[in-house]
Formats: structure tokens, sequence, C-alpha cells
């Protein structure tokens, strides 16, 4: 599988949002964004590695709360089923950090050299368990 990767130039919504009407909104948000990067059918059969880098402004969201409706708004495009995400990664920075790009991807160096409130999702293939602890 090729990565697949792309930003979102803006503040998440959370899992946990009363409004679901906002929640509905960042969905459609999300899945248009992708819509833009995305070729090809959608992944069906792979055992499939979620990233995710929030640059964060101020105060931000749990982490945990940001990934999940990203994820659901990919699925039917990205992957089937969200059930082939296997591997999970989820981190959080203030954009005012100071952080080391040198070894980031070119687009999540562009995130942080911007330094603005964005997220960086990334999709790949998993790896085996020794690659990733």
């Amino acid at each position: 599988m090729k990565t697949f990767e792309f930003i979102l130039p803006r503040r998440p919504i959370s899992h946990q949002a009363k409004n679901t009407e906002h929640r509905q909104q960042w969905k459609d948000f999300v899945f248009g964004r992708a819509f833009q990067k995305w070729q090809g059918a959608p992944i069906a059969n792979e055992r499939i590695r979620f990233t995710v880098v929030y640059l964060c402004e101020e105060d931000p969201p749990d982490i945990n709360n940001i990934i999940k409706p990203i994820q659901d708004a990919l699925i039917g495009l990205v992957y089937s089923d969200d059930n082939l995400i296997i591997d999970v990664q989820g981190h959080l920075r203030m954009a005012d950090e100071l952080i080391d790009i040198t070894n980031l991807p070119p687009l999540l160096q562009e995130v942080v050299i911007n330094g603005v409130d964005c997220l960086y999702v990334r999709i790949d293939s998993s790896s085996a368990l020794g690659n990733l602890l």
C-alpha cells in the first residue's frame, strides 16, 4: 500500500462533542479534504496503520477523542471498513513548541513550519509489532 497523507487545516471536533450537527460537518470536511487527494478504490484487504498529528494553538481536546471522527469520515473512501485499522498513533504538540523537523515527512514539516492549528493524517500499511515497539 502506498502511503496516503493529507492536512486538515482547522481545529478538530471531538468524538464527545454534544452538537451532532457540528460533528457531521467536521466529518464532511474531513471526507472532502481526503477526497481531493485519494485516488483509487477503498482499501479492502489490508491491515492499516492510522496516524494523526495534531498541532494545536491552545486548549487542546483529548487526542483520543479526535481520532475516531476522522477514521469514521474515511470509511468507504480510503478503506472499506475501519476494522482494517489495527495500529493507531495519535500525537499532540503545541504550535509554539520547538519541534525538530529533520526526520518528519515533508508534508508534516510544512505544517510544523506554519505553526497553526491543524492536523496531519497519514494512512499506510501496518508493520510487524516488533517494528512498532
